[in-house]
């Protein structure tokens, strides 16, 4: 893992950005899907399972090039206590990444509901059981929600190292230069 580099790479900074994104438009169809039994529902639906799979694909992408590149270092005066949260804050972003869509095909499977990428219906992997399928959304529901919450921290933390310590950690994901 290289981290003598001062910013991530064209395309880690690409990815991140591109899921931000997707992962922001996720949030808010989830919450319009649970707040509506309108026909919208079923519209939302339709953008809210093949964009969990694209960030699921891109989630794992994402991952090998990060295991791959690295990261640039933290600065060395940051206090230990923010680089562990830095630490532990990525490791939760990338494991809800990946969790979430598994989650919801597998309340999907669970209901057995058909699950249809590209044409191609993906197999159940999971027995037809309501209480397995409540026990998944309810799970999607309460990680969406702590997934949002970190996403929150994650900016206060994005414009604390921009505008108050303005350390390099924020110009290392910036878009530009």
């Amino acid at each position: 893992m290289n981290t003598t580099q001062h910013r991530f790479s064209a395309l880690q900074r690409a990815l991140h950005w591109i899921m931000a994104v997707c992962i922001l438009a996720m949030l808010f169809i989830g919450v319009g899907m649970v707040s509506t039994i309108r026909p919208d529902y079923l519209t939302l639906v339709s953008i809210h399972k093949p964009l969990g799979i694209a960030i699921l694909v891109l989630a794992l992408i994402r991952l090998v090039v990060r295991l791959s590149r690295g990261a640039p270092a933290l600065p060395a005066d940051m206090p230990e206590p923010m680089k562990l949260a830095a630490y532990l804050s990525h490791l939760a972003f990338y494991a809800l990444m990946i969790a979430l869509p598994l989650l919801g095909y597998g309340m999907l499977a669970s209901a057995d509901y058909p699950v249809v990428v590209a044409g191609i219906r993906i197999p159940s992997l999971l027995p037809h059981s309501n209480e397995l399928h409540t026990l998944l959304w309810n799970a999607h529901k309460y990680l969406a929600l702590c997934f949002f919450a970190l996403i929150v921290v994650h900016l206060a933390a994005a414009l604390f190292h921009a505008l108050v310590r303005r350390d390099g950690v924020f110009h290392a994901m910036a878009p530009w230069r």
